[in-house]
């Protein structure tokens, strides 16, 4: 392990998150940002979401983008714009978010799970097979942690079988898959604006990216009650706008993102430099993806004496995630059993999200390396 200098723990006190660092460094931005919506006095569908939704499109090298109000409205909105419904299947991870299975459900279609890949923690190819059934309609890969899932085989499967493909980017914003960012290989993709994104906003927000023009149009009608005309609904939608005051900052924010990428691989790079060889397994960076590290995330058979001994020391971290969503409560009805995905299971009781953020210091990556070593060797005895 490298030198590191020493630092006691009573002398650091180490956030899993710290927006308030963030948003100092642009303050002045954000503001004149914010003055130009209350000076125009349009908050819903204005020009900075317009604008917003045409910058974000060419970032995501996608054709179109529309801003929604939360990355589960996103997917929710894309699967109805596709027609998926009730009596179809969506075939999705059960080492997730819950939104993502949840979306799913709210356009009346059924989730039906498969295990991971343990190295990219996203969706393993080699379960699409048994998953399906004559009423699959899509598969919803979810880049979990920043990680591009393994799209190529996915794709094929889905060519093969008639199916679509939707992007579940809420976590990876900036992340390229052999070359080509995330949000441009599917049908559509749908990413979440939470505060603490890679690109977040003050509040909630969301966006489909598509390069199908039509599906982007039935998205927007869904999204405002199916209005073509004010107060007419073509369609029974929903009301899910992205705000003009969201918009406007994520605009501001949006110029930072590679940059803050760039970031984030540089500390996640420096923590994996640390914690070699010291019997955690470390985050995987596959060859043919750009890594975004929304979450830095170790396994440890001893995860939650590790997790409390990090916090004895003032150092928070997170569990992306606690338990499969086949396996909680409001899920039981799907009817899988404990064991029956078995890669997602043990992944629950073993990951970590330790602190990583932009603005994070090389000292603030050193010192919780060095208590995650002293938790280390003190277990390994």
């Amino acid at each position: 392990m490298p030198n590191i200098t020493l630092i006691t723990g009573d002398e650091v006190n180490l956030p899993f998150f710290d927006l308030k660092q963030q948003i100092s460094r642009m303050q002045d931005e954000i503001n004149r940002a914010i003055g130009g919506v209350l000076e125009r006095g349009i908050f819903i569908l204005g020009a900075e979401g317009g604008a917003f939704e045409r910058e974000f499109a060419a970032y995501c090298g996608a054709a179109e983008a529309v801003g929604v109000a939360s990355g589960t409205d996103a997917l929710h909105l894309t699967l109805r714009a596709l027609g998926i419904g009730t009596g179809d299947e969506v075939i999705t991870v059960t080492h997730t978010a819950v939104a993502s299975v949840a979306a799913i459900e709210m356009a009346g279609a059924r989730p039906a799970l498969v295990d991971i890949d343990p190295l990219r923690y996203t969706l393993d190819p080699h379960q699409l097979g048994a998953a399906l059934t004559p009423r699959t309609r899509a598969v919803l890969p979810v880049h979990l942690y920043g990680c591009p899932a393994n799209l190529e085989p996915i794709l094929s499967f889905a060519h093969q079988h008639g199916l679509r493909v939707i992007e579940d980017c809420a976590q990876a914003h900036g992340a390229r898959y052999q070359g080509k960012p995330v949000g441009s290989w599917g049908v559509a993709a749908a990413f979440s604006f939470y505060p603490t994104k890679n690109l977040g906003a003050f509040g909630d927000g969301g966006a489909v990216t598509t390069n199908n023009p039509e599906l982007a149009e039935r998205v927007r009608l869904l999204r405002r009650h199916g209005w073509q005309e004010r107060y007419i609904s073509q369609v029974k939608g929903v009301n899910s706008c992205l705000d003009e005051l969201q918009a406007a900052i994520l605009r501001v924010k949006l110029q930072y993102l590679d940059e803050w990428n760039a970031r984030r691989r540089e500390l996640a790079n420096l923590y994996s430099a640390l914690l070699a060889n010291r019997g955690v397994i470390l985050p995987h960076q596959p060859d043919d993806c750009s890594h975004v590290f929304h979450q830095y995330v170790i396994r440890h058979p001893q995860r939650d004496r590790l997790r409390a001994s990090l916090k004895s020391q003032g150092i928070e971290t997170l569990v992306h995630y606690p338990v499969p969503v086949h396996l909680q409560p409001a899920y039981r009805n799907l009817g899988y059993e404990t064991g029956s995905l078995p890669e997602s299971e043990a992944a629950a009781r073993q990951v970590l999200s330790l602190p990583l953020y932009p603005e994070m210091t090389e000292a603030d990556i050193q010192h919780i390396s060095q208590a995650v070593c002293l938790f280390l060797d003190k277990s390994s005895f």
